[in-house]
């Protein structure tokens, strides 16, 4: 479970880009720039081996010597690559490294029993896929999206969408408990309950859960959320209050509605 054989790595490629995407503005938006790393290792020295890929296009506050930019690429770093105390660029490098290095350790032993069975070959063709945007939301927050893809074998890959609002003037990413008063949850998970059934056309909390949607759980708030203009949406992906197949479940909140819960 551990051949570390270099060997079996027969393809790498790591480039870095930088690109203008969002440039900075009078209200203190920070400017990004997208950092590009691109890296694929094949499970074997055999011609055709399935591939693990790493594709990252993560925007990335540009200077990261200010201390605003810093603090930025440090949420985005560790939000989105689990990696502390690098620059982005050198924690989306160590996370393709890492991710195809134990690639390689962990499945090839496998790949080994099972590559003469042609409908187990599939599941060792791995990927992982990181788009990101930076735009502008509710007054003096921008809105940071990713969009991470990836397979990692099994019936299907897993699709998520991870949103950060950043404090255009201190570049802090900013929770829950920033923009709403203390116990808030109460209000707000009945508010998100409600838009729930009213999305699936459901009468009430029985029929959601014969349907699905909180069968194992309570309603509540993610810190997956998006401060836009008009109004506030947060982001549940799959799984989190529904099976699979419903996917990405975006439910919206007019902040006129949440006036008496709001800072």
């Amino acid at each position: 479970m551990k051949n570390k054989k270099t060997s079996l790595v027969i393809a790498t490629a790591i480039t870095f880009a930088a690109c203008g995407q969002m440039s900075g503005s009078r209200d203190g938006s920070p400017a990004f720039e997208t950092v590009t790393v691109e890296k694929s290792v094949s499970i074997s020295s055999e011609q055709d081996a399935p591939q693990c890929s790493v594709r990252l296009q993560i925007a990335s506050a540009k200077d990261n010597d200010n201390e605003k930019a810093k603090a930025i690429n440090s949420a985005i770093a560790e939000r989105l690559l689990d990696m502390e105390g690098l620059t982005l660029q050198q924690a989306a490098d160590s996370f393709a490294n890492s991710y195809t290095r134990n690639y390689v350790r962990d499945f090839a032993p496998l790949y080994r029993e099972d590559r003469n069975d042609p409908e187990k070959r599939a599941w060792y063709q791995y990927h992982y896929n990181i788009t990101s945007e930076a735009a502008g939301g509710r007054k003096g927050i921008t809105v940071y999206t990713a969009t991470i893809d990836y397979y990692e074998g099994g019936a299907h890959g897993i699709n998520q969408r991870i949103v950060m609002n950043i404090d255009n003037q201190t570049g802090k990413v900013l929770e829950l408990n920033d923009v709403f008063v203390p116990g808030y949850e109460t209000v707000l998970n009945e508010k998100l309950t409600q838009a729930l059934l009213e999305k699936t056309d459901a009468r009430d909390i029985g029929e959601l859960r014969n349907r699905g949607y909180l069968y194992s759980k309570d309603m509540f708030a993610p810190e997956n959320f998006v401060l836009g203009k008009e109004n506030i949406t947060f982001i549940y992906n799959a799984y989190e209050i529904a099976s699979y197949s419903e996917g990405i479940i975006e439910l919206a909140l007019d902040y006129n509605d949440l006036e008496e819960i709001w800072k």
